[in-house]
């Protein structure tokens, strides 16, 4: 497929932009989980609660939609020319994507325990938690821009 060099740009620019808002909110969603759980009054319930819906609902999920779409068809209209599905640090990097993905839902569905119990689980879990995908970022950046061949 014939795609116009500034259209490939563009979708490029937008899944840049995607990925920057969608590691935004991954980093910061458990950061407040963090602080959360430190809290000990109703009030820092509810106003964490509120904060963390807002940031899940409005920002992660659209991010990581967003982010989703535009990478298929950068892969689509690339593919041609890049060969993508030759290598194997694409398909590293697919895997990658994948744990964020479910990291993603998991970030959910602990949003959903706090709001029942906002000690489910300590502060010192979320500081850990909250380091995941900076891991997966690296190592998606490393695949992407050194396409090491194994």
């Amino acid at each position: 497929m014939d795609v116009p060099s500034d259209a490939f740009l563009w979708v490029k620019a937008f899944h840049i932009i995607s990925i920057v808002c969608w590691f935004a909110a991954l980093f910061y969603l458990p950061r407040l989980y963090v602080y959360h759980a430190m809290s000990n009054d109703a009030v820092s319930h509810q106003r964490f609660q509120v904060m963390e819906r807002k940031l899940y609902r409005g920002i992660m999920w659209p991010s990581m939609i967003a982010t989703l779409i535009t990478a298929h068809f950068l892969v689509d209209w690339g593919d041609a020319t890049q060969h993508y599905h030759e290598a194997l640090w694409f398909y590293l990097k697919l895997g990658l994507v994948g744990l964020l993905v479910i990291y993603h839902l998991f970030c959910g569905y602990y949003r959903q325990k706090l709001i029942l119990d906002a000690h489910y689980k300590s502060h010192k879990f979320w500081r850990f938690f909250n380091e995941m995908p900076t891991f997966i970022l690296v190592a998606v950046i490393i695949l992407v821009v050194v396409k090491p061949h194994f």
